[in-house]
């Protein structure tokens, strides 16, 4: 195995977790400049990809930039070098820097930027804010020799089946006889051609993301000892996880929104946020969401919120839910940067359980484009 984490399998590992379907409609995410056929020596995790980063890279000898704001969003319709994008665009390609985003999908990944902020702002008891999709489940149904069922059924949980709620390795398992006889230009791995074969078998039943069936396919022809392993898939009225953009909690302890807003600057670590509502009012229940939040304020006065914090929001925005009594913290779109230190420690902890040396920096250039005077 080579030294260095091959960029289709670093990809493949982080979409497992969260998988571009997961983004909101007409979002850009995956591969934005580059290719994933090369080993990737150096990993740098940004949010942002400025032309003041990618000087960083090729400075730092960096060969794939992991973001979360998209570098392409729009139609590219020049690559002018006498503009920032075609200069970042000219620069990653003769450095060979590869590009890959992450943007909604990040957000919405159980776990992911939502989270991080809801976990950094100390929330219990989170809820999805805006939910966006259930998972579409199916079964999975599995004959095998009974030799080689623990092989099987391992494989097909660290593919991603079997998970129910906080359970892993979910499966039943039943006993019976199967029979096959195998024909000219076979290759048995019990029995003779052409003789009629009676195995005892176990037939491992278990449940799998729909979005996840490919990889699970690949584990059962990967891990089953027979050449044409036999399985079935069928389609289910169960709904799996829910997915959305957001998070719902309570914070500990009640305090003033003033008070609160001082946490809020300190556990995102910025010089100031802008403030909606009477300072002296009390806060308990507390919605977040990354980014921009103005769509989805009126969810959060909706499902009890005493303060949203989110970015962007809009002064006539602001006016309306204010008037609805419900409480804003402001602190800019660039408190996304959080992912920066929580996307470095899941490529480390997948680098390190494969023994790759590949190793894994965080940008250091300040993208927020905001000051405070």
């Amino acid at each position: 195995m080579s030294q260095y984490v091959h960029a289709q399998q670093l990809v493949q590992h982080f979409e497992g977790w969260a998988p571009k379907s997961l983004a909101v409609e007409g979002d850009k995410n995956g591969l934005m400049l580059g290719t994933l056929n090369k080993r990737i020596k150096k990993i740098m995790v940004t949010l942002d990809v400025l032309e003041e980063v990618i000087d960083e890279a090729i400075e730092e000898k960096v060969d794939f930039i992991f973001a979360h704001h998209p570098l392409l969003f729009r139609p590219v319709k020049q690559i002018n070098l006498e503009k920032a994008q075609g200069r970042i665009i000219a620069k990653a390609l003769k450095n060979d820097i590869t590009i890959y985003a992450a943007h909604t999908n990040l957000d919405i990944a159980n776990g992911g930027v939502n989270d991080m902020m809801a976990k950094a702002l100390g929330l219990k008891n989170t809820q999805i804010l805006a939910p966006t999709s259930t998972e579409k489940l199916v079964k999975v149904v599995v004959f095998v020799p009974k030799s080689h069922q623990v092989e099987v059924r391992e494989a097909l949980s660290k593919a991603g089946a079997g998970h129910i709620g906080a359970y892993s390795h979910c499966t039943f398992n039943s006993e019976g006889i199967g029979t096959f006889k195998p024909l000219e230009g076979t290759n048995p791995y019990i029995g003779e051609k052409n003789v009629l074969e009676e195995v005892e078998e176990v037939k491992i039943e278990t449940i799998i993301p729909e979005a996840k069936k490919s990889r699970v396919i690949r584990a059962i022809v990967a891990s089953h000892p027979y050449e044409e392993p036999a399985f079935d898939i069928y389609p289910l009225e169960n709904e799996g996880n829910t997915y959305g953009l957001g998070r719902i909690g309570e914070i500990s302890q009640e305090m003033s929104l003033k008070d609160f807003a001082y946490l809020v600057k300190e556990a995102f670590h910025v010089d100031g946020a802008r403030v909606v509502g009477d300072l002296n009012k009390t806060i308990k229940k507390v919605a977040v969401l990354g980014g921009d939040g103005n769509k989805y304020l009126a969810t959060a006065l909706h499902k009890g919120a005493d303060v949203i914090v989110t970015g962007d929001v809009y002064y006539h925005m602001a006016h309306d839910v204010m008037m609805e009594g419900l409480s804003i913290i402001d602190p800019g779109h660039h408190v996304e940067k959080i992912m920066k230190v929580g996307m470095s420690d899941f490529f480390q902890k997948m680098i390190a359980d494969h023994h790759f040396q590949t190793e894994v920096i965080i940008s250091k250039v300040n993208t927020d484009p905001f000051q405070f005077v």
